[in-house]
């Protein structure tokens, strides 16, 4: 009943009581990325939602345009603190999470959910083992069990397995829990980057 119906009904919730908070940081984030280099404030990328279904996520704009996205060897994505790709203005939105805030656009269209494991990329689609699979028994979320107690501390392989534990254990006890540690988290800045800032066994994803 949690997972088919309230689940649903707090992420709605949520989202009308944000909405005021989104627009208003729309606003201002959305001028300021603009002022810094011109391009566009939103940027779109294909992830695999709930049972392999491939969305659109939005986020605010944090790299130069056309900058190459770059993958480690295991899969998951390149994030330095001096990424050369990343704007003043987006190392800030990324270090204070405010990059994920359009994703509440993803919630309203049903696509995520306000918690859940983090979507993966469209890419990696054929790459899951049968352990990790059952994270797309859930909605992705803008935030989830991995990204509140471990942020981008953990192999891509360790994600995958957090986030199939949290598919197969779903609970408002659980949620409530992964939204409070969400909230400390962010304030902490603890765990925010996954590489230094040399390039090494990346791939290039055009």
């Amino acid at each position: 009943m949690y997972i088919t119906i309230f689940k649903r009904v707090e992420d709605l919730l949520v989202f009308f009581l944000c909405l005021p908070v989104f627009l208003i940081v729309c606003i201002i984030l959305g001028g300021l990325i603009k002022l810094e280099d011109g391009g566009p404030v939103f940027y779109k990328a294909d992830r695999i939602g709930r049972q392999y279904k491939i969305f659109k996520m939005y986020k605010f704009r944090s790299m130069k345009v056309n900058a190459p996205q770059l993958i480690n060897s295991d899969g998951s994505t390149y994030n330095s603190k001096n990424d050369p790709r990343v704007t003043r203005i987006g190392k800030f939105i990324r270090e204070t999470s405010l990059d994920e805030l359009p994703q509440l656009i993803n919630v309203l269209k049903g696509d995520m959910s306000i918690i859940g494991p983090r979507p993966s990329l469209s890419s990696a689609i054929g790459s899951f083992r049968n352990d990790e699979s059952d994270k797309m028994k859930a909605l992705p979320g803008i935030t989830g069990y991995t990204q509140a107690y471990f942020r981008n501390s953990l192999t891509n392989r360790e994600k995958r397995l957090n986030d199939a534990y949290y598919a197969n254990n779903m609970s408002f006890c659980l949620d409530a829990r992964i939204f409070i540690k969400t909230i400390q988290t962010v304030v902490s800045r603890k765990g925010i980057y996954t590489n230094s800032v040399i390039f090494y066994g990346l791939m290039l994803i055009e």
